[in-house]
């Protein structure tokens, strides 16, 4: 019985509230609601969530999720370019609206996955080098930077030359245990005029910064000899703007944590020789990937640009000099 009911049964409202442990404005707001909607409207209705229009479906969600889980190092902006790959169109925001609502916006809400001890170890942001330089040929400009791997017990520094042409995003790279002018041209002799002359194309100019390796005295610097010999002309980065190479800054970037931060952790390296054995040669494409070896890119300096009809490729080859 409610407390209308009981209240028309005694003959008196503030009996029937006292007895049912009710107020009275309670009693008359049930039994307002009873004269206009019936007993339905004293039901109690069940409150779902607003469907937000531009909300992602839940299938895409589920895979943002999954995705996630497995690749907790990944931001934002690289799930994007992953799950595009995939065929799933989802913007940068709409992944971070998703971390959001799971609770997920920081690495060390992600337990799971084979990535957890690489998402503990980054306690600060990746620094990233920002920079962009519009060519309109391939070999017409070829960005060189000399890239300070790791030291290792037994074995010493480890440098690695890379280089980029900044038209099609085609990389190179060559590990050496020393920085000097030789192993600079020694990797433009080996690696990057190689290949130009196998697509019948002739490198014109090379972008370096100051470093000693690549400039010192032109008569007798070995590597302004060997850029003389070989009809390239030499430009140089303005001091302390290490953002006008950041395309190859970018490059060793993405080397490091896809190449050298998963071998340097699984096996202990005592020679070059061992190094060279475990991985001789490296491909893989620049753009797009999912494991370790590969890894989308983003931005003004990492376009997609035709090379031949063919995808660019990093180029990694551990070798002993």
């Amino acid at each position: 019985m409610n407390s209308v009911e009981l209240g028309e049964v005694l003959g008196n409202v503030s009996e029937a509230c006292r007895k049912l442990s009710v107020s009275r404005l309670h009693y008359y707001d049930i039994k307002k609601t009873l004269k206009e909607i019936d007993v339905e409207g004293l039901l109690e209705k069940a409150r779902t969530k607003p469907k937000v229009s531009n909300r992602v479906a839940p299938e895409v969600e589920d895979r943002i999720l999954a995705y996630s889980l497995e690749f907790p190092t990944h931001g934002q902006v690289r799930v994007e370019n992953e799950l595009k790959r995939e065929g799933i169109m989802v913007s940068a925001g709409g992944v971070r609206g998703v971390w959001l609502r799971h609770g997920l916006e920081r690495k060390s809400a992600l337990k799971n996955g084979p990535q957890r001890p690489m998402a503990l170890e980054s306690s600060r942001e990746e620094r990233e080098a920002h920079g962009e330089i519009e060519t309109h040929d391939p070999a017409f400009l070829l960005d060189q930077d000399t890239y300070y791997v790791s030291y290792i017990k037994g074995v010493g520094k480890i440098y690695q030359q890379t280089g980029i042409d900044t038209f099609s995003n085609f990389g190179f790279a060559k590990v050496y245990n020393e920085k000097n002018a030789i192993t600079a041209a020694d990797f433009l002799n080996d690696k990057v005029l190689p290949f130009f002359d196998e697509h019948g194309m002739s490198l014109l100019r090379t972008l370096t910064d100051r470093g000693t390796e690549y400039c010192v005295i032109p008569e007798v610097h070995p590597y302004q000899l060997f850029l003389h010999l070989n009809d390239n002309e030499h430009t140089r980065t303005k001091a302390r703007h290490p953002q006008a190479n950041g395309m190859t800054e970018k490059l060793n970037q993405t080397i490091q944590e896809g190449i050298y931060a998963v071998a340097f952790r699984k096996r202990l390296y005592e020679s070059m020789n061992g190094i060279a054995g475990r991985s001789r040669c490296v491909h893989a494409p620049i753009q797009h990937g999912t494991d370790q070896s590969r890894k989308t890119v983003s931005g003004g300096g990492h376009r997609w640009r035709p090379f031949w009809q063919a995808r660019s490729f990093i180029r990694t080859t551990f070798t002993r000099r």
